[in-house]
């Protein structure tokens, strides 16, 4: 029960700042969803450096761990945002730009994993 209030407390932490985020003003008329892509990037990095810190340090509170990346990263990154989004702009007639969000979104996302866990902690 206690691990549910971790990822609980951590989901909220997530989703106030990925909520918050999102009132971040955007240029009217941009096609590409940036907010979400953006968050996505930096969640991304963000569970990479807990998870290569969590696998260098096995000292590390196991309930920190799940605080961190299943309660914060999880309630902060958007995947189901992500699949909506794209399939909206594909649905719209956006189909290169639905296409270039997904491809750079997973390639990024990688990205930032490896770069994450590659920070000195």
């Amino acid at each position: 029960m206690m691990d549910c209030i971790v990822v609980g407390a951590g989901g909220f932490i997530g989703a106030v700042c990925r909520y918050l985020i999102g009132l971040i003003p955007v240029k009217e008329g941009f096609v590409f969803p940036i907010k979400t892509f953006v968050i996505n990037i930096i969640g991304s990095f963000i569970i990479g450096v807990i998870a290569a810190a969590a696998a260098k340090n096995p000292a590390l509170n196991p309930r920190l761990i799940l605080f961190l990346k299943v309660g914060i990263c999880g309630g902060f990154t958007t995947f189901s945002s992500f699949a909506l989004e794209t399939g909206g702009l594909i649905k719209d007639g956006n189909g290169y730009i639905g296409l270039l969000y997904a491809g750079l979104s997973v390639v990024c996302g990688l990205i930032a994993v490896f770069a994450g866990e590659s920070v000195r902690i």
